[in-house]
């Protein structure tokens, strides 16, 4: 059919963006000595690790973002790959 776009899997966006991410601070980190642009970071968002201890079961939880302009720069592209799938 011309026109339909099928509906896309919403993980496959979240394991492209983890994906994007990591090679984009890896890059960054590798780079970031003859291109400095690259490692500059971002202040850090979201949520510090937290403990709930309820003396039989212990939870931690915690998500924590810390961004530099190559691991921006690989999320964007994991948007566009994944628009073009």
């Amino acid at each position: 059919m011309r026109g339909y776009n099928a509906p896309k899997n919403p993980w496959i966006l979240l394991i492209l963006l983890i994906i994007g991410g990591l090679i984009g601070s890896l890059l960054g980190t590798a780079f970031g000595t003859s291109l400095p642009i690259l490692n500059t970071s971002f202040q850090a968002i979201g949520l510090e690790a937290t403990t709930i201890d309820l003396m039989v079961v212990k939870f931690t939880f915690g998500l924590l973002l810390k961004l530099n302009v190559a691991s921006i720069i690989g999320f964007i592209l994991a948007l566009l790959v994944y628009f073009r799938l």
